[in-house]
């Protein structure tokens, strides 16, 4: 699905995408940076997983440390309001980032909470955007 594009993170260093299709609503988005100090237990993967299963969809959210823990978090798809890419300033810089926004149960229109993806790797815009038009795709259909 991915052509043979050259991302990089905010830092300009070299990351690479992958993504795999499981099925038409199934996707993996894979963020790796090539190489990790294991001294600074960074963060070398963040998968973003969205899954459309029979009864309900749910997106899964995958971390993995050089130092060997890995985290998976679980989002149901209905909890999902949006998916965007958001800007913030950061050392006189602009960078952009993927989040999740999650609905109020309170009030639907609102936004509970923002999860935000790939904060260890930040990839560039052009990398956030497309796995962003991916999820919006699926997105659509659930």
């Amino acid at each position: 699905m991915m052509e043979d594009e050259a991302f990089t993170d905010i830092n300009g260093k070299a990351i690479s995408l992958e993504c795999q299709s499981h099925s038409g609503l199934c996707r993996e988005f894979t963020v790796s940076v090539p190489k990790v100090s294991i001294g600074k237990v960074l963060v070398y993967t963040c998968c973003v997983w969205l899954v459309a299963y029979a009864v309900f969809c749910l997106t899964e959210m995958s971390s993995s440390y050089a130092s060997g823990r890995e985290t998976t978090t679980f989002i149901e798809m209905n909890k999902i309001k949006d998916i965007v890419i958001n800007e913030a300033i950061h050392m006189h810089r602009i960078i952009y980032y993927l989040c999740v926004l999650l609905k109020d149960p309170s009030e639907p229109e609102a936004v509970s909470r923002v999860v935000p993806l790939f904060q260890s790797s930040k990839p560039r815009l052009n990398c956030l955007v497309k796995v962003y038009k991916s999820c919006q795709e699926i997105l659509s259909t659930c």
